[in-house]
């Protein structure tokens, strides 16, 4: 065991985060830390890594133990290069430099120093740090990043590229224990299996805050953060669904012979009470006396304890037996009411067509020209790499829908759609005109913009409906809220107005596994034309439609 985290306690004002949370850690074992939003994943991180000191607990690690984390925020470090941010951050490597170029200058024939100088020498190349450039150059081909990043400063990267420099970073400090937070998110297929490569080869014990399906498949144990505490699952994402399916319907028979029995000293406690009432002996009173009181101490045990939380994945809830099936559905957790458009159009007419279209900037052409016909109950995947131009083609089709004109450079071919198209779209960044409002005030211009009528009732139902809380989340700032309520802000934002078109832009990031699970259903229900971009490969299996390949080449060809 490399290290033991403890918490006996953590609170958020009056919200009680952990509760005897009890996580050990093995050399070298590959971890999945996975849990609803709000649950407090990241905040384990941060009172791993020494952020938050602020708990009831211990972390104990073995000694000369070497642990590195993940960052998601960058804004302190974006006057650096990429470069000098990944060098600053490995293990020794700022302390053994500055001896390696100072100590020449003053050293002398001083013993001690010159010891300290060797050791230097000696620790610098054992940690491979004489061929650092080489080894981050390989890692950047990894990652199908150009060698000339390094140069670039972090305030001039995207968010897919900080993610995957914080890899990379991650990576090449071979420290005994990583902490990764939602490393997939932002990433193409192509970097999402380099990654996905190196989890199953690395010698470092890894955990990793994830709810990527294909990073869950390489772990080798989860860890589930539910009801304040940790539980654990030998195996990986399918050995995981097995053993919580077992668990939670054993926690679901025993929660309803909880309930039967609170109702039993329910009836007893009258009894006693009347029995007592009615008796006349001294002894029969004290007798019936003694056990209503038991009963009353049973019953407020057992009415105090809080209902555990209930979950099992889409595809084992529909093997279970009827009669669990019964009791799983009456008592299984809450989750997301995503509503979509329920009325069948049978059509099947055109609402967006592309022909031959190619699109770029100044003189670069970022793809070949592409052709599709998006048509009502339709279903296209825009499949390509990071900087394809993916993202470009959904905001041309975007700007021609709203008749504005399109930021990017047209080449080749044409764009056209249905007139008077409604399209609701989910983007991986929420527009910064919302950051400052609160979450009520921002659904409400979500809804004023689209000339939709809204009223407070209104709002405090989609509030519930994306398990926000209406009156203690809504007057939140929306830039105050984690990434995975975002996420679900983004979702109130993209069907508003029932549109006749989905595009969503990587919508399963921050989301949680049951959220994943309710948005596929929902999407599988929805009788309007989707066009996505999503490199969860479990996600698209089950969303399906017709793939786009968006790739380089001539606008000619």
């Amino acid at each position: 065991m490399i290290a033991h985290i403890f918490i006996a306690n953590k609170s958020f004002g009056d919200k009680q985060l952990y509760k005897e949370l009890d996580i050990r850690v093995q050399r070298g074992e590959k971890i999945g830390l996975i849990g609803r939003n709000g649950t407090g994943k990241s905040t384990l991180f941060n009172l791993m890594n020494g952020v938050d000191p602020d708990f009831d607990g211990e972390v104990d690690l073995s000694k000369g133990i070497v642990m590195v984390s993940s960052r998601q925020e960058h804004h302190e470090y974006d006057h650096m290069t990429v470069l000098e941010y990944i060098l600053d951050d490995l293990p020794e490597y700022a302390e053994l430099k500055h001896i390696m170029d100072t100590y020449p200058e003053h050293m002398g024939e001083n013993m001690r120093k010159m010891h300290v100088y060797g050791d230097a020498l000696e620790r610098f190349g054992s940690l491979g740090y004489y061929e650092i450039e080489s080894d981050l150059d390989r890692a950047l081909a990894d990652y199908q990043l150009a060698p000339d990043i390094k140069s670039r400063k972090l305030s001039e990267l995207s968010g897919g590229q900080k993610r995957m420099v914080e890899l990379i970073k991650v990576q090449r400090a071979r420290a005994d224990l990583a902490l990764i937070d939602e490393p997939t998110n932002h990433m193409d297929y192509v970097a999402k299996n380099s990654f996905v490569s190196w989890l199953r080869g690395a010698k470092e014990a890894v955990m990793v805050i994830t709810h990527d399906r294909d990073v869950l498949g390489a772990v080798d144990r989860i860890v589930e953060i539910r009801d304040g505490g940790a539980q654990s699952f030998k195996g990986n994402y399918a050995d995981y669904l097995k053993s919580n399916t077992q668990n939670i319907t054993s926690q679901v028979n025993e929660f309803e012979n909880v309930q039967r029995r609170i109702t039993n000293l329910k009836a007893d406690v009258v009894r006693f009470r009347r029995m007592k009432e009615r008796s006349r002996d001294p002894g029969t009173i004290h007798r019936f006396k003694s056990l209503e009181q038991r009963a009353v101490k049973e019953l407020a045990e057992l009415s105090d304890a809080e209902k555990p939380t209930f979950w099992i994945d889409r595809e084992s809830a529909g093997d279970l037996g009827t009669k669990m099936a019964e009791s799983y559905s009456e008592h299984k957790a809450r989750n997301i009411r995503v509503r979509t458009k329920q009325k069948a159009d049978k059509s099947e007419r055109v609402l967006i067509k592309a022909d031959k279209i190619s699109l770029g900037y100044v003189n670069t052409v970022l793809f070949a020209p592409i052709s599709f016909e998006l048509r009502v109950g339709g279903k296209i995947e825009l499949k390509g790499r990071n900087g394809a131009g993916k993202t470009t083609l959904v905001q041309t089709i975007l700007d021609t829908v709203h008749e504005k004109k399109p930021s990017a450079k047209v080449f080749n071919g044409v764009i056209e759609h249905e007139p008077h198209v409604t399209i609701g779209m989910y983007e991986q960044e929420i527009d910064p005109k919302y950051l400052d409002m609160t979450l009520q005030d921002a659904i409400e211009l979500v809804h004023r913009e689209k000339n939709i009528n809204i009223t407070d009732e209104k709002i405090k139902q989609l509030l519930s409906d994306y398990l926000f809380n209406p009156h203690a989340d809504g007057g939140m700032a929306v830039q105050r809220l984690s990434g995975g309520q975002k996420a679900r802000f983004q979702l109130i934002n993209m069907l508003a107005g029932d549109p006749q078109v989905l595009i969503l832009d990587e919508p399963t990031n921050h989301l949680d596994l049951p959220s994943i699970e309710e948005l596929e259903d929902a999407l599988g229900q929805y009788h309007g034309a989707i066009l996505y971009i999503s490199h969860d490969s479990l996600f698209t299996k089950n969303l399906g439609g017709d793939v786009i390949e968006v790739k380089p080449g001539n606008p000619g060809v």
